[in-house]
């Protein structure tokens, strides 16, 4: 009897550990393919099967949408953001800017009056009598020099003077378009102690630096001015979304203040630089202008894009029971079987597949999962 029970423990604890290393051995997906076909299988009847009302479907291969969420601020380019500023220095006697001020191209914002724009017409005018003088000089030694009554060197001097003026006076007809004095237009009945700056663009003004009556230096910035026409979105993206964007891509922008209020956009600009936080500028322009969208302005941005082609089914073809997924497989029509799913995104109401190799071509149930679920865990419970 004793050497009965001795074989006893000896065989079968070695029958125990050749079973576990069977199932350990065994692939998973076929073990866990297997158990859910036998111990899930469920059959209604036909007044229960009309009653559920199921309709089955088939897995279909999409591109699914995904959108990606970034943020950034309201940009402009360089060439929109004009900064004023007096070329010659002087006093501002007057300006009636603020920021926010619309303005239109070639209207006056400011006036600037100082003694060097005296200066600068009175010698203007004066080296331009000289000019004339010393071209009439010119001429009557060219005239006596020709008729041999004059010497070569005077004739030189004559015509030295004459350029030298000439190049004077053209330099200073340059220095009074600088400060906006048209020199062909100058007499000495018009000489003015002030000038005009007139504004380059259309658009408004975002800084204003200077108070009347302070002494603006040539380097003094008095406004900065902003063109909108080409007011832009500038995104971060991080580098590992960007293979996702493309120039022409649609992108839906809106405020922190009002998110219900979109904005669309389109990228017209990736850069090719990654900083050393690991994302890169991505510009986008938009479609209208709103004037509310002020440079600095801080926005939230959504951009839709597809993924590679996946296998998917309906969202209501898939429930979920204590943190899993999972489908009903139609064997005919009243017979079905419970399978878990492993499932990655979701878009459009449909849910992304990943053990999809086995359920190709299956008829897996679509209205009505739901119930069939309540009656597998109640059949369980029985």
């Amino acid at each position: 009897m004793k050497s009965i029970l001795s074989l006893q423990n000896v065989v079968y604890p070695v029958i125990f550990m050749c079973l576990v290393s069977a199932c350990e051995n065994a692939p998973s997906d076929v073990v866990t393919e297997t158990v859910k076909a036998t111990e899930a299988n469920l059959s209604l009847t036909d007044a229960q099967f009309r009653n559920a009302a199921i309709t089955t479907t088939t897995l279909t291969k999409v591109s699914l949408g995904k959108t990606l969420k970034v943020n950034g601020l309201i940009d402009v380019p360089p060439q929109n953001l004009v900064s004023i500023s007096c070329p010659m220095g002087g006093y501002l006697k007057s300006t009636n800017l603020l920021p926010g001020y619309p303005i239109k191209k070639g209207e006056t914002i400011a006036q600037v009056e100082d003694r060097q724009f005296i200066e600068l017409q009175q010698e203007y005018l004066l080296n331009q009598s000289k000019l004339q003088l010393a071209e009439q000089e010119y001429n009557r030694q060219k005239e006596l020099n020709q008729n041999k009554a004059g010497s070569d060197k005077l004739l030189q001097q004559a015509e030295t003077e004459w350029r030298n003026y000439k190049i004077l006076v053209a330099a200073q007809a340059e220095k009074l378009k600088l400060i906006h004095i048209d020199p062909f237009r100058l007499s000495a009945q018009n000489i003015s102690k002030s000038i005009s700056i007139t504004s380059p663009i259309d658009g408004f003004v975002s800084k204003v630096n200077a108070n009347i009556g302070k002494y603006l230096s040539p380097t003094d910035v008095l406004f900065e001015l902003v063109n909108p026409s080409d007011i832009h979105l500038n995104l971060k993206v991080f580098e590992k979304d960007i293979a996702s964007l493309y120039i022409g891509q649609k992108v839906m922008a809106y405020t922190n203040m009002d998110a219900s209020k979109k904005y669309p956009c389109e990228i017209i600009l990736i850069s090719k630089a990654v900083n050393q936080e690991g994302y890169t500028e991505v510009h986008c322009h938009f479609e209208s202008y709103d004037h509310s969208l002020l440079p600095g302005l801080y926005m939230n941005a959504e951009i839709d894009y597809s993924t590679a082609e996946s296998y998917v089914l309906p969202e209501e073809a898939v429930v979920l029971f204590e943190g899993k997924s999972y489908i009903f497989i139609q064997n005919d029509t009243l017979n079905y079987h419970m399978f878990e799913v492993q499932t990655g995104q979701t878009g459009k109401n449909q849910v992304e597949i990943l053990n999809y190799q086995s359920l190709l071509n299956k008829s897996i149930v679509k209205q009505g999962a739901y119930t069939l679920l309540m009656k597998s865990r109640n059949k369980e419970e029985e």
